[in-house]
């Protein structure tokens, strides 16, 4: 009778180290992004941790083993961007297509800087997950002229139903400094279906000069759709609502690692293009800021 406390005490620790077992390996087999101190970055699948270390197996050096001192942050990756097995890290440029803006937001403190055929420069900055603000320059000065275009690009983003549906507004507020002209550029709404990867947009923007602003708005629609783990395919496409002259299509690409993207593709008039086929588009974007 004088050991029955003890066996059950016994029992109930066992119960217990069972139980703790049982959620240290819940939490093993989660894919996570490590980020060492000298700013490496390993992804794979987690296999062991304690105090000291963590030990990942990774698709590109396989198994692996971190010191916690050199571990600068750990994050657990959303099971949707393991596919079989493989990382699909977000889309570096989700937030615009080749030119054209969508709804969906910016991340607070994330931020990426646009450069389109040398000469124009975007950089935008999420300030909060709702309102970004960017700005933009073509220097023309760097070719002796005085007269150099520079812009501002607020925007607000409300996400309806997160990953699903967006509604947007934003301004491109413009005018070129040393030239005596009055400030221009366009207001504009949207409305978008899906997430980052896969997109549809639809836009209204109203052009103005000085204090007149046009009577009829240009009409957006792009879209995106991510095809595999680096590429996506992209169409931009405008047009004025009672107007001959005023459709331009696009298609193309978008080529991107976790770090950098590349758009490529054609723009197109379908009204007087002289035999043009298109006009070719390059883009580079690279994302900035914390994860």
């Amino acid at each position: 009778m004088q050991n029955k406390p003890c066996f059950t005490g016994s029992i109930l620790i066992f119960i217990c180290l069972l139980s703790s077992m049982n959620l240290i390996a819940q939490d093993l087999g989660e894919f996570v992004k490590v980020v060492t101190t000298t700013k490496q970055i390993f992804i794979g699948e987690l296999i062991y941790e304690d105090d000291d270390k963590v030990t990942l197996r990774t698709e590109s050096v396989g198994q692996t083993t971190i010191e916690r001192k050199n571990i600068r942050s750990i994050e657990v990756i959303d099971s949707s961007r393991i596919k079989n097995g493989v990382y699909w890290f977000d889309n570096p440029q989700g937030t615009r297509y080749f030119f054209a803006p969508n709804a969906i937001g910016l991340k607070k403190g994330q931020g990426y800087y646009q450069n389109t055929w040398v000469l124009f420069n975007n950089v935008n900055y999420g300030v909060t997950n709702n309102f970004s603000i960017g700005g933009g320059i073509v220097p023309l000065f760097l070719f002796g002229t005085s007269e150099t275009p520079v812009w501002l690009l607020p925007k607000i983003s409300i996400p309806i139903k997160e990953g699903s549906f967006y509604l947007g507004a934003g301004a491109m507020v413009g005018g070129i400094i040393g030239a005596d002209t009055e400030p221009l550029g366009i207001l504009y709404g949207s409305a978008t279906l899906g997430d980052r990867d896969n997109n549809l947009s639809a836009s209204l923007g109203y052009g103005y000069a000085g204090s007149e602003v046009a009577d009829t708005p240009v009409v957006n629609i792009s879209g995106m759709t991510r095809i595999s783990r680096k590429f996506y395919l992209l169409s931009e496409n405008y047009f004025v609502p009672g107007s001959d002259s005023g459709l331009i299509i696009s298609f193309g690409g978008r080529w991107a690692s976790e770090n950098v993207a590349v758009d490529f593709g054609l723009f197109r008039p379908l009204q007087d293009a002289g035999g043009i086929i298109g006009i070719p588009w390059l883009g580079v974007t690279i994302p900035f800021g914390k994860n």
